[in-house]
């Protein structure tokens, strides 16, 4: 074994003592026998890529800290190893690994001799691992990572394990129909080409806002509302933005903290502190102010006369997000344009809302700065009405800031998170539990986030499985926005937040759920057209490339299934 394993070994050990976690627990997380895990410890093993992996996601660590340094140290060269995939995912990876590395080594220009030539492996044995067809230990990892230039995080993205359900999905529409697009060949196409599967996802886009924009016309000209399910198009790439950099923003989150020591009270944001530091600083002077009648609003920044105009109709935690955002605008934004800078927005309204965005972040850290907040969420098991209360805050807005626990030396639990209307749009989502969220249209009816809508203000839980047997605990609960005055209607949208099954006894929610009852499992999907299960009573739409003939003297659980 090389110095290399033994180092790994060891340290793998450390950390598990650390954690107080006893080897056999350690071995059923990752579903290795304690005697194996046991080999690896004392350096008597390789450890294969994906296994490293899992180790260090149970361990909560970067697998960078099981080197001598930061990170892992070739010559000039430092290795970061990401840790967004999921123990699931990990099953995958054999198969998803080797393809990204032939795609890489391509698009390089690297013939596959001269690259197993530099790694001292034969050509026959690169072949294989392109393929898919053979594991690679992680010191064979770290050197395809040095001689290709890439982070391992470039063949682990959960971005990239996504992209495939996004084709799916966009091969679904029906000028597709008849061309009998099979699963293996979107798989293949994401593998091989992801920028060319990127690619696809952008023309799906720019189909979909370029048809908004006709329907948007025609509405216009007829006075009469053609398709009142239209999605918001820079709010996808809003997602995609939040997605991409796993909705964790360490300036922002520094600026945060800094703001919250000068300002904090008994460790609390308030409103006349937050006012008070805003005019103190930037001599910027809150209003709280009746709107005129007819004329609605729910905040103005009068630059000349150095003035933020709240409006009497919002809430009062809703202003205190306001105030927070008005200060990460005069003291963050140069960092927010530099994380803007990184990214490729197709169109300048899409990256306005973006900055929106980001500033409601780094608001939204003010009012909960990351080490306090992630204290009370451990604490309190997350416990997102108890968090609400502590924070004075929204219930949204509580559920919006659990997903951006991802500091990596301080992590929280990777949850999903998504916001949906009556009507079944999705106008907010985010995934790291590693559901896939639809792109384009509604969800699978069977989420609890439709749910909700019959029961309001109460939070939902339940155990969801989907069609690939992943199993998420899954919480959902309705929110009402609007104005806040007599004879206003208020809109009502549903929340949804959840999890892998194997943070349930890190979820308050799942104390009155059976995790390990398969009878209360509720069997989901992505969307109709992507979801195989024909056992579904609920199933608006045929599944795409499934052939289905109507009977019609005959009816299965839908009019889609005869059996």
């Amino acid at each position: 074994m090389s110095q290399l394993d033994i180092e790994i070994g060891s340290k793998i050990k450390a950390f598990r003592v650390k954690l107080g976690l006893q080897a056999k627990r350690l071995s059923e997380l990752v579903s290795i026998s304690p005697s194996y895990l046991n080999l690896i410890e004392s350096g008597k093993r390789k450890i294969d890529g994906d296994l490293l992996i899992k180790i260090c996601q149970e361990l909560r660590i970067e697998p960078s800290e099981l080197s001598s340094g930061e990170n892992l140290n070739l010559g000039n060269s430092k290795v970061a190893i990401s840790k967004s995939v999921n123990s699931d995912q990990l099953k995958k990876l054999n198969l998803k690994i080797g393809p990204k590395i032939k795609a890489f080594r391509r698009q390089q220009g690297i013939q596959a001799n001269k690259l197993s030539e530099q790694l001292g492996i034969s050509a026959s044995y690169l072949n294989l691992i392109e393929s898919g067809k053979r594991r690679i230990d992680s010191d064979l990892i770290i050197k395809i990572c040095k001689e290709l230039r890439i982070e391992l995080s470039d063949l682990t993205s959960q971005a990239e394990l996504k992209l495939e359900s996004n084709i799916t999905e966009l091969l679904s529409d029906e000028i597709f129909e008849g061309l009998d697009i099979l699963g293996p060949e979107v798989k293949d196409l994401v593998n091989t080409n992801p920028k060319i599967a990127k690619a696809l996802i952008k023309l799906g886009d720019n189909f979909k806002q370029k048809d908004h924009e006709i329907v948007n016309r025609v509405e216009n000209l007829s006075g009469k509302i053609i398709d009142s399910r239209k999605a918001a198009f820079p709010g996808e790439i809003v997602s995609d933005f939040l997605q991409e950099n796993k909705n964790y923003f360490p300036k922002l989150e520094d600026f945060a903290n800094s703001i919250f020591e000068k300002i904090q009270i008994n460790n609390r944001s308030t409103y006349f502190g937050l006012c008070k530091f805003l005019r103190k600083e930037y001599g910027i002077l809150v209003k709280d102010v009746l709107p005129e009648e007819g004329k609605p609003f729910s905040k103005i920044f009068v630059k000349n006369k150095k003035e933020l105009l709240l409006s009497d109709y919002v809430a009062l935690e809703t202003k205190k997000l306001y105030v927070a955002s008005q200060i990460a605008y005069e003291g963050a934004l140069d960092d927010i344009n530099d994380y803007i800078s990184k990214f490729s927005f197709p169109s300048e309204e899409s990256k306005k809302v973006t900055k929106v965005a980001l500033l409601n972040y780094c608001g939204a850290a003010i009012l909960m700065p990351y080490k306090l907040f992630h204290r009370e969420c451990m604490k309190n098991k997350y416990d997102l009405e108890l968090l609400q209360n502590t924070f004075a805050t929204t219930f949204e807005q509580i559920a919006h800031r659990v997903t951006c626990l991802q500091d990596p030396k301080l992590p929280g639990i990777p949850f999903h998170f998504l916001r949906v209307d009556v009507a079944g749009n999705i106008s907010k989502r985010f995934s790291l539990s590693g559901i896939e969220i639809p792109r384009y249209g509604g969800a699978c009816p069977r989420w609890n986030v439709y749910s909700a809508f019959t029961r309001p203000g109460i939070i939902q839980a339940a155990v969801s499985k989907m069609s690939n047997g992943e199993k998420y605990v899954c919480i959902a609960r309705t929110v009402e926005k609007g104005v806040g005055r007599f004879g206003e209607a208020k809109s009502i949208l549903s929340i949804g937040l959840g999890c892998e099954a194997k943070y349930a006894k890190d979820f308050i929610y799942t104390e009155n759920l059976n995790i390990t009852d398969k009878k209360t499992e509720i069997p989901i999907g992505v969307s109709c057209r992507t979801c195989d299960r024909l056992d579904c009573s609920q199933r608006a739409f045929p599944p795409l490339h499934k052939k289905f003939d109507v009977d019609i003297n005959s009816r299965g659980v839908s009019v889609y299934v005869t059996e």
